[in-house]
């Protein structure tokens, strides 16, 4: 009796539990769709809010204006990412009047006539119509510098902030960003209901990367204490891995993407997987200055090497100072006092001055400082006397994207001696009709090597070269780039609204 009223027992519980546990399942089922529909609306809701409150543009005429808007927190900052902008406005303002150019910018320090002005002198670009500033506050989300691990995670989520401060601020009908943070596109694809496109100078993280860290190889992305642990290198690995990963889904959300070279393409391709979507674009140099620049023998110029580009940390700036000594080290004291190493560029923050000081250090330390100069944010002009007046241009990024300022220092007639990777490897420094355009080098010893031969080789050799390189540059102009740009943003924008 006890063992059936045991089993009876046993069969309601177990019925009971069973019960509860489809009551318990369903509501989980339901709360979840309702969670979900919820979470629909108000994302719409949101985004409509978000629309609504955005600024509008009047024509003349009081027709509504559509805005295009480039995300570039780092406008003012005068490198070769600033000039692919400002000749992408214009290009814009050239082909689609009735289209209002919008700029997301963190300089915070400036005003849109020092910010145009700025464009002027260090690029001879003049805007035909007016741009909107949209200031935001939250830049220094997205600096190096808060993030002495975890570099790349730390400057992506930063994006996203700042991108969502961009977003709140104002909506625009078509999003571009021409700085790299790929993890805004998503933001303003969704939230924004905008379509959106890319420039990409430099892919955040690379297939390079990954060997670099796979090698341990110590660099300025890679600290010593890493490179020298298994388990660290394996863990860092890891993290990139993850890091493409995330990379590749946020930036297949743009509609167009454009880079600026063979060898961005192919790391882009391999990481978004939209090779459909992708166009190399290459950036537009203004060579039409230089070119002005007699290219007649170098008898009479001074013996000077020239470093044009900004004082990050990728361009390796300490290997420029150290090649130089190396070549010295090889020449009479006598005669040494006759060559000298400018190093030209921008500084766009403390942290640039920092490195500024500290390569000002180094040709302190390597007894060369007499024979070595800086000079930094100079105008166009002065740009354009250091170019005339140097014999050789010395450019050392590993793995450079491009390299605008390489071809700017061919065009004005200097012999060109670049990194033996990226950009100026794959499009820039390239045999043309079957002959050299400049040289190529991969660290301190081979660049003061390089730097010896084009000392040694007579004016007329030189000549020859510098000509050739000259004669290879036509497929980088401002005319070029503005076409393929502009072919490329009809697909973004309605003709029938914009012209």
């Amino acid at each position: 009796m006890s063992a059936e009223f045991f089993k009876l027992f046993s069969r309601h519980v177990h019925h009971d539990y069973i019960c509860k546990l489809s009551v318990i399942a369903s509501m989980m089922v339901l709360s979840g769709i309702l969670f979900i529909i919820l979470f629909t609306f108000l994302f719409f809701m949101l985004r409509t809010w978000l629309k609504k409150k955005s600024k509008v543009f009047y024509d003349n005429e009081g027709k509504k204006k559509r805005s295009l808007a480039f995300f570039h927190p780092y406008c003012n900052a005068g490198g070769g990412g600033e000039r692919v902008l400002w000749v992408a406005v214009r290009a814009i303002q050239r082909r689609f009047p009735n289209v209002q150019c919008v700029v997301y910018t963190g300089d915070t320090d400036a005003t849109p006539a020092e910010i145009l002005d700025k464009a002027r002198q260090r690029f001879n670009i003049v805007l035909p119509g007016n741009v909107e500033f949209i200031y935001l506050k939250c830049r220094g989300w997205v600096e190096a510098v808060k993030y002495p691990y975890f570099t790349l995670l730390g400057q992506s989520i930063g994006s996203v902030f700042l991108g969502l401060e961009a977003l709140f601020a104002f909506v625009p009908d078509v999003y571009i960003d021409t700085m790299g943070y790929a993890f805004t596109l998503p933001l303003f694809k969704f939230l924004g209901g905008c379509p959106v496109a890319c420039y990409v100078h430099y892919p955040t993280i690379s297939t390079d990367m990954l060997t670099r860290v796979s090698a341990r190889v110590q660099a300025h992305n890679n600290a010593e204490f890493i490179s020298r642990s298994v388990l660290l290198s394996w863990l860092k690995i890891m993290y990139y891995r993850l890091f493409a990963y995330m990379y590749g889904v946020a930036g297949k959300r743009s509609k167009v993407v454009m880079v600026n070279s063979t060898w961005t393409y192919d790391h882009i391709a391999s990481l978004w997987k939209v090779p459909s979507r992708t166009h190399i674009v290459y950036p537009p140099c203004d060579i039409s200055e230089f070119m002005k620049i007699p290219l007649v023998s170098d008898e009479s110029k001074r013996k000077q090497i020239l470093s044009l580009g900004q004082f990050r940390p990728e361009k390796d700036h300490p290997m420029q100072i150290k090649a130089f000594h190396k070549f010295c080290m090889g020449v009479s004291e006598k005669e040494r006092s006759v060559y000298k190493l400018v190093l030209a560029g921008s500084c766009r923050n403390e942290e640039d001055m920092t490195r500024v000081n500290n390569l000002k250090s180094l040709a302190k330390e390597l007894e060369i400082e007499q024979m070595v100069e800086f000079r930094l944010n100079i105008p166009f002009s002065e740009l354009k006397q250091l170019l005339e007046s140097s014999l050789i241009s010395i450019h050392t990024m590993w793995n450079e994207h491009f390299g605008i300022c390489v071809v700017e220092a061919m065009a004005a007639g200097t012999v060109m001696l670049a990194h033996n990777s990226g950009g100026p490897k794959m499009d820039i420094v390239i045999n043309h009709n079957g002959e050299p355009t400049g040289f190529l080098a991969s660290d301190a010893s081979s660049y003061s090597e390089a730097i010896k031969t084009i000392f040694n080789m007579t004016p007329s050799e030189r000549l020859a070269l510098r000509q050739n390189a000259r004669n290879s540059l036509s497929r980088f102009s401002e005319e070029e780039f503005e076409n393929a740009f502009i072919s490329l943003c009809e697909q973004l924008l309605d003709e029938k609204n914009v012209s």
